[in-house]
């Protein structure tokens, strides 16, 4: 399985997304997203999180919490364990140039009506519950429609 990381940068009212826009081939093209990508070798979740959120965003994170895993599994692209975090302090100016696509401050407020995957849905909805604990997100997806969600081993509904 494919290990990756997505920090939510949160500023207290929103979160830093990235609009994934100018990669070809790209699972998440037109989707908005937290800042993040796959671990390198001998990398650990939390030094992948703080490289890739260096260079996606110029930013550096300095205080950040681990919020929980979210194991995908996809007829389409590689299966991964996806390692979730957020951040609440950061260092730096935000890059304007960012590779992957267009970053913004999103409203937390207005998360559910940017274009996301159905269970980002899920986990950010987990991510601004502040009394959450650490979660682990089960979710299966058939081409791009998800078909299951389990939270903490039980099966839940969208």
């Amino acid at each position: 399985m494919q290990q990756t990381t997505l920090c939510y940068l949160d500023d207290g009212e929103r979160y830093l997304m990235l609009h994934r826009v100018k990669k070809e081939n790209d699972a998440s093209h037109g989707k908005w997203i937290g800042v993040g990508g796959k671990c390198e070798a001998d990398e650990s979740p939390d030094e992948c999180m703080l490289r890739e959120v260096k260079e996606e965003t110029g930013l550096t994170v300095e205080r950040w919490q681990y919020r929980g895993i979210v194991t995908f599994v996809s007829d389409t692209w590689p299966n991964e364990y996806m390692h979730l975090f957020t951040a609440d302090r950061w260092t730096g100016s935000l890059n304007p140039d960012c590779d992957e696509g267009d970053l913004a401050w999103i409203p937390k407020r207005d998360l559910m009506d940017v274009p996301l995957w159905e269970g980002d849905k899920i986990f950010l909805r987990l991510l601004m519950d502040e009394a959450q604990p650490f979660f682990s997100l089960k979710l299966v997806y058939r081409q791009d429609q998800m078909t299951q969600s389990t939270l903490n081993g039980k099966p839940i509904s969208a």
